[in-house]
């Protein structure tokens, strides 16, 4: 989904591939290979992309389907972990049953929730689908802006 949400929001702004490559500092093909899924953005420059345009990851994600303004984006690696921590548990799950589900080492998972790294934009992609309700603005601790 987030292919989709890419090029379309991209399109909405009414720039070109290489505007994004510049923002980057990356050739065009790479933001062409994001936007027609043969590459995956990495979370930090979808994060970057998501504030510097006024995107809400939510949308991004294609979990909603209009765009809501939040304020910028801070990567904290230790709220993201407490957030992560939270939601499996209030989806009464063991991190093992996170991971088999998602198909990813217990360590890599372990790392996310203890703040050790920040999480990959296909492992969130993945939390979509197995927990709910799920909010990636909310994991980041984004709120609206009045």
């Amino acid at each position: 989904m987030i292919v989709e949400k890419l090029r379309e929001s991209r399109e909405t702004l009414d720039i070109k591939q290489k505007d994004i490559a510049k923002l980057f500092s990356v050739h065009f093909t790479t933001v062409s290979g994001w936007e027609n899924g043969n590459d995956t953005i990495p979370l930090a420059r979808l994060i970057i992309y998501a504030n510097h345009f006024n995107f809400s990851l939510d949308y991004l994600y294609g979990l909603t389907k209009h765009n809501i303004a939040y304020d910028k984006i801070v990567v904290n690696l230790e709220n993201i972990a407490k957030n992560l921590k939270a939601l499996r548990k209030a989806n009464n799950m063991t991190q093992r049953e996170v991971c088999k589900r998602l198909n990813i080492a217990d360590s890599s998972y372990s790392d996310y929730e203890t703040g050790k790294r920040l999480i990959s934009t296909t492992t969130l992609f993945a939390l979509t689908t197995i927990y709910k309700p799920f909010s990636v603005d909310a994991i980041f601790d984004r709120h609206k802006l009045k």
